[in-house]
């Protein structure tokens, strides 16, 4: 069984595949030995509270036996001391029911409470807005949050907002839609003209060792597949700009982000991944120029997010705009070709 990287376990969901040599032991005494992070008690708290799942179903029994081949994932942070308080944030409810709540999320906001960002999180809008029986679902810094978006990118995001809807959505986001209704569907711009309308991107992610706030394509990373189609293609003279959606098959940080700029096709406005690229801004127009330098972070938005209701079985579906800035990006890239007629 492949050890759990320390720096991923907190804040990040954590994979293990039982190897045949683990095969007939007890799920957390398999997982306790994978790592020296978290002792044996909390896993089995963890396991007890549906925060496990075995290649994407919820296994709540810490004497299960494993299997050779099953994937573990851990879907559930470790406990924090410092316990968020609830904040008088306005939130863009796209729906809401006594199980779970989808919002829009702003640029700029947090998912939850971390260092440098101890407040003002969309865990604390949660709090405050489902009041405090929200609290301790899911752990205790991150109450019902099932999956996360970087703080610049905007979009839609599901909460639970109990222990069964947590247990429920989390096992879809494990299963990452393979054999479920999860859908997730990501709206970006990007630099160039890919070579196909549409293609599969196969490349396992890791923490870069030589800045552990970036990812990168590593061949002992975890597996990430990326799909993209190519919605629109805009360009003058020297410079593209491709309108694509992607959707995800596995949900690891940065994920699109590092895939794109690993084909040559950075996000637009990406400093991180595709600081070279801020050169490109010189070449453009001045009309196309000024949206991409008004935006300040990626051009990336969750556009669609599709699951199934934890309790009535319904498949929902939600969507959500374009944001401000990147409709203000698009504008000016469609007026731009049908001024010179491209």
């Amino acid at each position: 069984m492949q050890d759990l990287p320390i720096e991923e376990i907190d804040g990040d969901e954590v994979e293990v595949v039982v190897d045949a040599e683990q095969a007939g032991g007890r799920l957390d005494a398999v997982l306790a030995k994978a790592h020296d992070v978290l002792s044996r008690s909390r896993l089995k708290e963890l396991i007890l509270t549906g925060a496990v799942a075995i290649d994407g179903v919820v296994v709540s029994e810490p004497k299960y036996r494993v299997k050779a081949g099953e994937t573990i994932t851990l879907i559930a942070p470790p406990p924090e001391d410092a316990e968020p308080k609830g904040e008088d944030i306005p939130l863009d409810i796209l729906y809401e029911d006594d199980q779970l709540i989808v919002i829009n999320k702003p640029v700029g906001m947090v998912v939850h409470p971390a260092p440098g960002s101890p407040n003002g999180t969309l865990v604390n809008a949660l709090i405050f807005h489902c009041g405090e029986s929200l609290q301790g679902i899911g752990g205790v810094k991150r109450p019902g949050i099932v999956h996360r978006l970087d703080r610049d990118t905007s979009g839609v995001m599901v909460a639970a907002k109990t222990d069964l809807a947590h247990q429920h959505l989390s096992a879809q986001f494990a299963d990452h839609g393979r054999t479920g209704p999860l859908h997730r569907a990501y709206i970006a711009f990007v630099w160039g003209t890919t070579e196909t309308g549409k293609g599969t991107i196969e490349a396992p992610l890791g923490r870069d060792q030589n800045n552990r706030l970036k990812q990168t394509v590593r061949k002992d990373g975890r597996e990430a597949i990326t799909h993209y189609a190519v919605e629109a293609r805009f360009g003058g003279e020297g410079w593209d700009i491709t309108r694509i959606q992607c959707q995800l098959e596995t949900g690891r940080t940065h994920q699109i982000r590092v895939h794109m700029a690993y084909i040559g096709h950075p996000l637009v406005s990406d400093l991180v991944y595709a600081p070279g690229y801020a050169t490109k801004i010189n070449r453009l127009p001045p009309e196309v120029a000024g949206p991409i330098v008004a935006l300040g972070r990626q051009a990336l938005h969750a556009a669609e997010l599709g699951f199934e209701h934890p309790t009535t079985g319904e498949e929902m579906m939600f969507e959500a705009p374009l944001p401000p800035d990147l409709e203000a990006l698009e504008e000016a890239l469609e007026d731009f070709d049908k001024a010179f007629a491209r």
